[in-house]
């Protein structure tokens, strides 16, 4: 665990060296297939290196500028990853939400939820169920919770969403010391 972050960090400069080599080829290749194309294909796929290209240029400007945090998004895939192996997280719609750093959608969902509840549409037993995932996504998300949330958390806790608890935070600490 001493490296978290160099590999990722590596891998990204490779794969960033070979998008810039692949676009270069491209480029190169069109020019020397110019006399083969019609003139409107030739520009046209022209303008597409182009364009991607200066997408690349974007997304590198973005990453030196420090807009990026390679770690940090990881670590969220990761947690989502655990949540998903611990079984902690049934819903496959909050794991994503929660991977992707979603509070707001996670919200969202938690509204909809206790909507459906109330007009009988969903189970209750779902609804806790669902709702305990959210709320606790939301909690490592450092999302504030209001004090009936907290309360709900306290009294329908399971011990899945315990041991992810309790990994969530092994891994955040492990993060501090690297």
């Amino acid at each position: 665990m001493a490296s978290r972050g160099k590999t990722e960090t590596d891998r990204l400069q490779q794969n960033l060296e070979e998008q810039l080599d692949r676009l270069m080829a491209q480029l190169q290749d069109l020019e020397e297939c110019k006399e083969e194309l019609d003139e409107d294909e030739y520009e046209e796929t022209k303008q597409e290196t182009i364009e991607q290209l200066k997408e690349f240029k974007e997304s590198l400007n973005k990453m030196a500028e420090g807009n990026m945090t390679l770690v940090d998004n990881i670590n969220g895939i990761q947690l989502a990853i655990q949540a998903a192996i611990s079984q902690a997280f049934k819903t496959p719609e909050v794991i994503k939400l929660f991977a992707k750093k979603q509070p707001g959608q996670l919200r969202q969902r938690l509204a909809e939820i206790d909507r459906d509840v109330k007009i009988g549409k969903l189970p209750s037993e779902i609804h806790v169920q669902q709702k305990l995932e959210i709320l606790t996504a939301l909690k490592k998300l450092g999302d504030k919770l209001q004090p009936p949330e907290i309360a709900f958390l306290a009294s329908n806790s399971s011990q899945a969403m315990s041991d992810f608890e309790k990994v969530t935070s092994d891994l955040a600490s492990e993060d501090k010391l690297f």
